[in-house]
């Protein structure tokens, strides 16, 4: 894997600079209390992050300012269609925000990935934000977005709002 980036910030160069690289195991619980603290993503075990770091920190990104953690993607390939990259979880802690991580991390993930030429993920139709940071990596890249439901209520339940899948590509 070349060297991680480095974020320039044109508004304040003595802010230290964020550096995107790979996530271990030993990020597990740094991850699990930033989902925790977000207070809208869906809160996994920090044994399944760990889990997750170890098999698919290939397809997944930390970002860190010096030494602590102020972001995170886990993705995966699709199984049965291994070109897509399928982004599962987005997170910034609220310190980083304002920064272009998110956007940075999906960069940096989608072109640090071999072989993939489109780009999945599920969004709720409450959640703007995420709306917004895809549609601009898609606009970055550009490639068209397909929304259609993935699953709805009699998949989720009726508590839950259905999750729109949004498949990014092809990218070039």
């Amino acid at each position: 894997m070349p060297a991680p980036p480095v974020l320039p910030d044109d508004r304040d160069q003595l802010r230290p600079p964020v550096v995107i690289g790979r996530p271990s195991p030993g990020d597990a619980g740094a991850c699990h209390e930033l989902v925790k603290a977000t207070g809208v993503l869906d809160v996994n075990s920090r044994y399944a992050y760990a889990i997750w770091f170890r098999d698919f920190s290939t397809t997944s990104v930390i970002a860190r300012i010096e030494s602590d953690l102020a972001g995170f993607v886990t993705g995966y390939r699709r199984p049965d269609e291994p070109s897509t990259l399928v982004v599962w979880q987005v997170a910034v802690d609220a310190s980083a925000r304002g920064r272009g991580v998110a956007g940075a991390m999906l960069d940096t993930l989608f072109d640090g990935v071999p072989d993939v030429d489109h780009m999945e993920t599920t969004i709720t139709p409450d959640n703007d934000g995420s709306i917004a940071l895809f549609s601009r990596f898609a606009q970055r890249r550009s490639a068209d977005v397909v929304h259609s439901e993935l699953f709805g209520s009699e998949v989720l339940g009726a508590e839950h709002l259905p999750e729109i899948l949004f498949r990014i590509g092809p990218i070039t």
